[in-house]
């Protein structure tokens, strides 16, 4: 009998958990019997891997707030190192998570194992010198957007344009009467979504940004409904007091996970920068993105320069132009935002512009990621 695959995987956060759940449905329908291991959330495990490590071990953000965790992440990724160098398996997969999986993929490649990061760190935003070191770390990029593996070719790195799994599991069309029933929202009601973000940090330096938007909105419209989406009890703690806070009396419907249904649900979006802007986008939904760290990691990127992008928000990335507002640290006013929420409440004829271009994007991002990532790695396991 032939002997399985093995694939070692890291993956950070919840977002790297559906990526990396749907990568091993993937793998095993292509490779059955192949047995995973490594650092995993709850649906990768219940995917079948072996989890050695929570994903939420390596949800860490920024440049100063990473300090006080250090030592633990040290230890940590020397652990996981360890492991994996006595487990040696065919191929090893970071997903995410680039700062602790590029640091895992070295010593791995070094000692033989073939790497891959599944999405392409920002290094064609910030901090560019990292390319250097990928070049020496990993063997293959699996870029979700296609201006990646543009930059990527440019560096003299293998890498390869998949597509992105939430084009593929959102539908071209989406259905918000159906969104709207399930999440029990009149159909005529005026909805803003808030979605402040999944770390509990991110969530704890935008809630009052997030409050105060929705308290300035709510004075000059009454009327409008507040949903808000929350991606775990610990970003609900701090979120509703914010809000108890910083919106006084405004009503806030709080809801666990759900966040697609949310957001086809709404009429406009205020959202924390990420994944989830990207997500608005394929639901159609107009939206102002939010961008905050601390004040120290701000300073440091402005006044070295580290930032090389023109955008930060991935819709303005992927159409390469300003289609949604997006805002960093002073920049954001909550009577700005608010008053760019509802010119788009109101401006049918810009909504309907830029769902045309949200539509065009959807449509590029729509490859079955998920089954050509696997075909890729296979492909580079074979290679070797």
């Amino acid at each position: 009998m032939p002997v399985p695959l093995r694939v070692g995987l890291v993956a950070g956060e919840a977002s790297g958990d559906t990526l990396g759940a749907d990568l091993i449905a993937a793998l095993r329908q292509r490779a059955p019997g192949t047995q995973f291991f490594g650092v995993a959330g709850p649906k990768m495990a219940a995917a079948g891997c072996e989890v050695w490590e929570p994903s939420e071990s390596l949800a860490v953000m920024g440049l100063f707030e990473v300090l006080r965790d250090l030592p633990r992440l040290a230890r940590l990724l020397a652990r996981i190192r360890r492991r994996f160098l006595a487990a040696r398996p065919d191929v090893f997969v970071g997903i995410d998570a680039p700062d602790s999986n590029l640091r895992l993929a070295g010593p791995l490649r070094a000692a033989g194992i073939p790497t891959v990061q599944y999405v392409s760190p920002q290094v064609w935003a910030w901090r560019q010198g990292r390319a250097r070191s990928m070049r020496e770390s990993v063997d293959l990029v699996l870029c979700l957007l296609p201006f990646e593996k543009r930059f990527f070719d440019d560096q003299g790195i293998r890498a390869e344009f998949v597509g992105h799994p939430l084009a593929d599991a959102i539908p071209l069309v989406v259905d918000r009467a159906a969104a709207r029933a399930a999440l029990g929202i009149a159909a005529d009601a005026q909805v803003v979504a808030l979605l402040p973000g999944s770390r509990r940090g991110e969530v704890a330096r935008l809630g009052a940004d997030f409050a105060a938007t929705a308290r300035w909105l709510a004075l000059q419209r009454p009327e409008l409904r507040f949903i808000a989406p929350m991606a775990s009890l610990a970003t609900e703690k701090i979120f509703e007091p914010a809000m108890r806070r910083h919106a006084p009396g405004v009503r806030v419907k709080l809801i666990r996970g759900q966040a697609q249904t949310a957001l086809i649900a709404a009429d406009v979006v205020l959202v924390a920068s990420g994944t989830a802007s990207l997500e608005a986008a394929l639901c159609n939904r107009p939206m102002v993105v939010i961008y905050r760290l601390g004040a120290m990691s701000a300073w440091v990127i402005r006044r070295l320069n580290l930032v090389k992008s023109k955008f930060f928000a991935q819709p303005n990335l992927l159409a390469d132009r300003l289609i949604v507002g997006e805002y960093f640290q002073e920049q954001i006013v909550p009577e700005s935002i608010a008053a760019e929420l509802l010119m788009w409440l109101d401006d049918a004829e810009r909504r309907s512009n830029l769902e045309q271009e949200f539509s065009r994007i959807h449509a590029e991002l729509k490859r079955d990621a998920s089954a050509r990532a696997a075909q890729a790695i296979l492909a580079l396991v074979e290679s070797r």
